[in-house]
């Protein structure tokens, strides 16, 4: 009998081509932010129920309260705002990201989905080499043939593995068994939450900056993820991002 176009045979040996990425996506899903969160919070130590009537005072006076609760590390006020990404990366950067214990995570799962052909391979903004000793070196850029042999090697063997996986999922083989041969190069989506204290501390040690009291060296590709996130937390929380600034970069 012929099978239809709905056969769940026919659905599963459709072979997909690798894609190669060498960004990553962050987008703001939702957020319940301001830095009026951070000044009724503090006040309720003083002015108790009457402190939410606090974010319509003067705001240089707001700001003063900002920068004294950053300088003295008093965190505990920064941490009543929420804010949720959707951050797409390599696995191996969620690997880094989840450290941070302080956010609230939802991955999607090779054990209930079909993985996506989709894998990062870097481009040549990203530096190749490393120079120094761990927790003392620094990168440069590889030069043409190292950037041939990086790209041709991760592109075989991604191409490779995802082929090997096609090849199990289609023998009946679960999914949460085939994905053992991707590598950690390929791309997966995730939901983050976390508050503007999380935050800070994120950016404090996944940011490289030249105005850092304590210098950090993340890894390139979560220091992108980094990069997308800050821009969305200075735009949301100005006055509290401009402190954390001011006073080095480091988190209450």
């Amino acid at each position: 009998m012929q099978a239809g176009a709905g056969d769940p045979a026919i659905v599963a040996t459709v072979s997909m081509d690798p894609r190669f990425r060498s960004d990553v996506g962050v987008e703001l899903v939702k957020a319940s932010a301001g830095d009026s969160d951070v000044v009724w919070a503090a006040r309720v130590s003083t002015a108790g129920e009457a402190s939410i009537e606090a974010v319509h005072e003067d705001p240089e006076r707001s700001a003063g309260l900002i920068r004294y609760l950053m300088r003295s590390r008093h965190g505990s006020p920064f941490e009543h705002s929420t804010f949720t990404f959707r951050v797409s990366a390599p696995i191996f950067v969620f690997r880094e990201f989840m450290r941070h214990r302080t956010f609230s995570y939802n991955e999607e799962s090779g054990r209930y989905r079909r993985l996506e052909p989709v894998f990062y391979v870097p481009d040549e903004n990203r530096h190749l080499v490393q120079e120094g000793k761990a927790g003392a070196y620094n990168f440069v850029p590889g030069s043409a043939e190292q950037y041939k042999i990086t790209r041709e090697a991760i592109e075989h063997v991604c191409r490779t593995a995802y082929a090997a996986y096609e090849e199990m999922l289609e023998a009946g083989v679960a999914r949460e068994v085939a994905r053992a041969v991707l590598p950690v190069s390929t791309y997966s989506s995730m939901y983050a939450t976390g508050n503007a204290r999380a935050i800070m501390n994120f950016l404090s040690l996944r940011m490289s900056s030249p105005d850092a009291t304590f210098p950090s060296f993340p890894q390139r590709e979560i220091e992108m993820v980094a990069e997308q996130i800050e821009q969305i937390f200075a735009a949301h929380m100005p006055l509290t991002y401009a402190s954390f600034c001011a006073c080095g970069r480091v988190a209450p």
